[in-house]
This record gives structure tokens, sequence and C-alpha cells, in this order.
């Protein structure tokens, strides 16, 4: 075997021991949205209530859109923060209920307590396609024009408010661009 040939197999091991190697940094709950600074995807649908809903519907300020179902553990993990943000009243929150049963949804609500002005109902899952979602729970922040500024994937707790949303409203309040 010629020497040039013998490189070959060592370059390639070592290309791909990089590539691995930088995957280990890599945040998981960080996935890339193509939505971030564009429109919240049109649509025209019922919420758990039966009532018609749409893109006017949705509040004019900054709000979250929080992806949840009754399902879902981790949903209830972050519900009381999400409940403390409805109580406090600053913060609209508007729900997906993805990929779950309308009755399931309302039982689920009223035994846990309802955070959403509305939840938009879900059940097949084509919103969240529209959204970019892999699951719940996600929760997404728009600014008062209907943009989405920003994606969370996973529990959002107090922690992650402080942290994250907290900082990243005040820079749309601010009127700085987000980074």
């Amino acid at each position: 075997m010629s020497k040039p040939l013998f490189f070959i197999p060592a370059a390639v091991f070592l290309l791909l021991a990089v590539f691995l190697w930088r995957g280990l940094y890599l945040d998981p709950t960080e996935l890339p949205s193509v939505l971030i600074d564009k429109p919240m995807p049109a649509f025209a649908m019922t919420n758990l209530a039966d009532e018609p809903v749409d893109n006017t519907d949705l509040p004019g300020r900054v709000f979250l859109l929080n992806v949840w179902g009754s399902y879902c553990l981790p949903c209830l993990v972050e519900h009381p923060t999400l409940m403390r943000l409805s109580e406090e009243g600053e913060f609209p929150v508007v729900g997906v209920n993805y990929k779950d049963r309308q009755p399931l949804a309302l039982d689920w609500l009223e035994l846990h307590g309802n955070p959403f002005e509305y939840s938009i109902l879900d059940e097949d899952g084509r919103f969240g396609i529209d959204l970019g979602v892999y699951g719940a729970p996600e929760t997404f922040l728009v600014d008062g024009e209907g943009v989405i500024r920003y994606r969370h994937v996973g529990v959002l707790d107090e922690t992650v408010w402080r942290d994250v949303f907290a900082p990243a409203i005040a820079e749309l309040r601010a009127g700085a661009p987000r980074s």
C-alpha cells in the first residue's frame, strides 16, 4: 500500500473525531428554528372551548406561546411557573394543546388550573409542524407584532424564566434586537 493511501483513513478518522468531540459541547435544549425573527405562522383553528381562533386573536403585546399536552409530565413541572405568570397578568400565555384529545386537555386544566388566555386545539399536530415543534413542552417568546423572538425547548421553570426569558423580554421592551 502506498503512503498517500495510508493517510486517507487516518484523515477521515481525525475529521470524524473532531466532529464528534464538538458535539459533546452542544446544548440539546438549543434547537435551531427558522421562525426566529419571523411572523407567527398563519392559523385558523378552534380553541379548547370550540371557539374559532386565528392570528387576529393573538395578544397585541409580548406574550408566550406554550406547547403542552395532558400526556406530558414535563408540562406538569412547568405548570406552576405558567400559573404564576398568568396570575401576575403581565405576560399573556397562549397555549397550543399539541396532539392531545380535547376532553383530556379540559380535564387536565380543570384539575391543575388554567394559565392560558386560550389554548389552540391542535389534535393532529399540523400547527405544531408549522411552528417546527419537536414535542411538548416548548415555549416561544412572541413580540407585540406577532414575530417569534425566541424558542425554548423543554421545561420553562423559574430558573429558565429568570435567566432566559426575563432578559429577552427586557431587550424587547427596550427595543434592542435579540442576538
